[in-house]
């Protein structure tokens, strides 16, 4: 019997209209691997923390907003549903769908899942629950800033005689910095489990200007499974933090380790029952089983199909489909 297999009765069957206390944590690292941007007004995101748990000196750190998070994540999703038919980017057509807008279809796996708000034409509480992440080294070891400009088509700065000075400097955070999270799902199907864990291990670019820098790798490092909602990604990285005992440069595999031994002490001091704690091995074998979902077509397609008429019957039944009396 596969890890997959043996989790299946963890999940909904169908989305009830009531929370009912089924939570399942996905708690990973996420490392990046460029010069990513979290800014907002033209800075990054920085904020005054306590350094660790028992470490009661401040510091600095930089501050991955919740939205820097789920968008790229979403949209990751919502490429996947597109390639599969299941939603259309074409006004008009029966399955449209449009991110974040008056025209969102309110049924899909995105709207459903991940929430939405469009004012009187209805709103969905998101089942993915986020908050912002915290770096585990300083602000002033994780940022540089970096001057770049514009030049025109022949590489140079100048055309016919005219310079140009399209000069800026933007600060971006290095390489090989580390944000510890805890990404929490409520109340989902077994399909919409994989949709969202999928999305995690698929997405690969956060930030400002994704498209030309912002590579990033979600290391995940354990899945729990309890009655409630577990702590957060500053008390994870504060504790983290004083596990490293200053060696906030460690490599990514080390930091995963003690991140492993980390949660295992949180998770005793938490108030709520686990069904499941899956990490080591049982972990790498759950993560290689998804991927094997998302090679193989037949199966891919099966599963996200069966997980968009799950969202279609709850939107109807009991979301803005049914208020708005729509079929």
């Amino acid at each position: 019997m596969t890890i997959l297999e043996t989790i299946q009765s963890e999940f909904h069957a169908a989305y009830p209209r009531l929370a009912s206390g089924k939570y399942i944590h996905i708690l990973m690292v996420r490392h990046s691997q460029s010069f990513p941007v979290f800014q907002t007004d033209g800075v990054l995101n920085v904020a005054r923390t306590q350094a660790g748990l028992k470490t009661s000196d401040a510091m600095s750190r930089l501050v991955m907003f919740k939205r820097k998070q789920i968008t790229p994540e979403r949209l990751a999703g919502r490429e996947l549903l597109r390639s599969l038919d299941l939603t259309s980017a074409i006004k008009g057509t029966e399955n449209f769908c449009e991110y974040n807008g008056e025209d969102s279809c309110k049924k899909c796996p995105d709207c459903i899942l991940y929430g939405f708000a469009i004012g009187d034409s209805g709103s969905e509480r998101s089942k993915v629950y986020s908050d912002s992440a915290f770096s585990l080294s300083s602000y002033e070891t994780s940022h540089k800033s970096f001057t770049f400009n514009a030049p025109y088509e022949g590489g140079t700065m100048s055309e016919g005689g005219q310079m140009r000075s399209a000069i800026n400097e933007l600060d971006h955070v290095l390489p090989e910095v580390s944000f510890p999270t805890v990404e929490t799902l409520r109340d989902l199907t077994y399909e919409g489990f994989i949709y969202v864990l999928g999305n995690l291990m698929r997405t690969r670019r956060y930030g400002a200007q994704e498209s030309r820098t912002g590579t990033m790798k979600n290391h995940i490092v354990g899945i729990v499974m309890a009655d409630g909602e577990i702590f957060s990604n500053l008390h994870l990285t504060q504790a983290l933090y004083d596990a490293l005992k200053g060696d906030l440069q460690a490599p990514i595999d080390v930091i995963r380790q003690q991140a492993t031994t980390v949660i295992n002490a949180l998770l005793d001091q938490e108030p709520v029952r686990k069904s499941q704690i899956i990490m080591g091995e049982a972990l790498e074998s759950l993560l290689a089983e998804v991927g094997a979902i998302y090679q193989d077509d037949a199966q891919l397609k099966a599963m996200m199909s069966t997980l968009y008429q799950q969202t279609r019957t709850y939107a109807e039944t009991y979301g803005a489909l049914m208020k708005k009396g729509k079929k």
